[in-house]
Parts: structure tokens; C-alpha cells; sequence
């Protein structure tokens, strides 16, 4: 394969990662170059073992988790937009908020971004066997661009206060929701 579209599957792919970033460093502005490094890693890693898990269960995996995949990206998406808009909203009190780097929560998040490259592998079993490739751009290409989005975040967090964090959680909804109705074949 044309390793130009191997690195445009990759970013396709970490658009997400750069948006839940982005808005995870809304809520915790002071945190950002932690952050980066941080979801960055467990986005990269998350992409590429997934894509690689999709690419080994083949077709049979497919049918089991495809008719829930969208369901559980827009209910963990859903749930820490609505705490972050909350926390925005309501947080009166200056306190470092971490709950991104809590293990549960970056989970959870981790799956949510990399459900998408699930489905990927999944097709690449049927079409290639350069897989190794695939799953090491997409986790490079996660990892960059969870870093850029959780950099960038800070530093409009700190310039704009609260309401960038309810933004941010309004972006995580918003992918939650796009995941959903995309899968739901709405748009």
C-alpha cells in the first residue's frame, strides 16, 4: 500500500484524540505538558492494539460489537462532556482537577477515541498484511496529535477560563454524538 495513504488513515483517526485532548486540557490547564505526554501515550498505544485486535479477530468480532461500538463511544464520551461542562459551570473554587489522569477515566477514554481503529483493523484483515505498518502510524500519528490537542487546550484554558472547559466538554459530546449518528447511518 501507498504509504501516503497509510499516514491519512493515521490521521484520520487521530482527529479524535487531538479533540478529547483539546478539551481534557480545558479542565486541567495547568496539567497540559503531563497531559500530552500522558494521553499521548495512551492513545498512541490504544490506536495501534486495537487496530492490531481488530486486524486479528477478523470478521467474526465485527458482528458481535458492531451493533454496540457507537453506543458505548457516545455514552463514555457523553458522561465526562456533561462533568466537564458541570465542573465548568459550577466550579467556583480554583482546584486542580486530574480526573483525566485517573486510570478509569483515561480508559475510558483510550477506548472511546480507538473504537474507530477496531473497525479499521477489522477491514485490513480482508485487504493487507502490512498491518505492523498500519498500527505503528496510527499510534504515532495518535500520540502527535493527543499531544498537540492537549498543548493547545492549556493554553486556551488559561487564556479563557471556565468557559473553555464547558466548550470542551460540549466538543466531547458533540464526537460522541457524531460517532452515533454515523454509525446509526444519520449522516
Amino acid at each position: 500500500m501507498d504509504f501516503a495513504l497509510i499516514v491519512l488513515v493515521g490521521i484520520s483517526l487521530a482527529v479524535d484524540c487531538f479533540a478529547v485532548s483539546l478539551a481534557a486540557a480545558a479542565a486541567s490547564p495547568t496539567q497540559r505538558v503531563t497531559l500530552a505526554l500522558v494521553l499521548g501515550t495512551a492513545f498512541g498505544l490504544f490506536q495501534a492494539g486495537m487496530m492490531l485486535l481488530g486486524w486479528l479477530a477478523g470478521s467474526a468480532l465485527v458482528e458481535q460489537i458492531s451493533g454496540i461500538d457507537h453506543w458505548l463511544a457516545f455514552v463514555i464520551l457523553l458522561i465526562i462532556g456533561g462533568k466537564m461542562i458541570y465542573e465548568g459551570l459550577t466550579g467556583g473554587e480554583e482546584r486542580e482537577r486530574r480526573d483525566c489522569l485517573l486510570l478509569p477515566t483515561l480508559v475510558l477514554l483510550a477506548v472511546a477515541t480507538s473504537i474507530d481503529s477496531l473497525g479499521v483493523g477489522l477491514t485490513l484483515a480482508f485487504v493487507t498484511q502490512d498491518i505492523l505498518i498500519f498500527a505503528s502510524v496510527a499510534g504515532i500519528m495518535a500520540f502527535l496529535f493527543a499531544c498537540a490537542g492537549a498543548m493547545l487546550g492549556g493554553i486556551l484554558a488559561t487564556k479563557y477560563g471556565k468557559g473553555f472547559e464547558v466548550l470542551g466538554g460540549i466538543i466531547l459530546i458533540g464526537i460522541g454524538l457524531r460517532i452515533l449518528l454515523e454509525h446509526l447511518a444519520v449522516i
